[in-house]
């Protein structure tokens, strides 16, 4: 027996996929949302539900998207982004203590490019809090791994002026 069906329909949700990135890049979010909705049909990735959950995020759809990462975690727990991605909308909706132990688990995460947001984000609920050292840590710790990361840098800057 064959798989070449099997190869055929991955092909056509990669088709699918990539083209919902492309309209989701272009502000075409109710086209980029079918596009993911039909890869996911065809072959359900991790990748998938966390673009779908972009996509919603954008649209406002904030507790959709984040079901959507979480049905990502399901299909790939080593898959960071997800785990980043619902710590950054639960900061929007400044639920930091529920943000912080998905930060955590993203920055764990074996799976994981650019591996510098989470600890970013991770600064971000911190700064929420209001614990500052943890915060300034964070955005160290993001500027580590990626030394021209702008926004760490200017967290960071921002947080000692602050605090001095």
């Amino acid at each position: 027996m064959s798989d070449e069906p099997f190869r055929e329909t991955r092909a056509e949700a990669q088709r699918h996929f990539q083209q919902g990135y492309e309209a989701q890049m272009q502000g075409r979010l109710e086209e980029a949302e079918a596009h993911y909705q039909r890869s996911i049909a065809l072959h359900p990735t991790a990748e998938a539900h966390t673009f779908l959950g972009w996509t919603y995020h954008f649209q406002g759809r904030i507790e959709e998207a984040i079901a959507e990462c979480k049905r990502a975690i399901e299909i790939d727990p080593d898959f960071g982004n997800p785990y980043n991605d619902i710590g950054a909308y639960l900061i929007e909706q400044e639920r930091y203590d529920e943000a912080i132990p998905w930060l955590e688990r993203a920055t764990e995460a074996r799976r994981y490019e650019p591996r510098h947001f989470p600890h970013y984000n991770l600064g971000r609920a911190y700064l929420g809090k209001e614990m500052y050292s943890n915060a300034m840590r964070c955005f160290q710790e993001a500027l580590q791994i990626e030394p021209r990361y702008s926004l760490a840098r200017q967290a960071l800057a921002s947080l000692r002026r602050m605090v001095n």
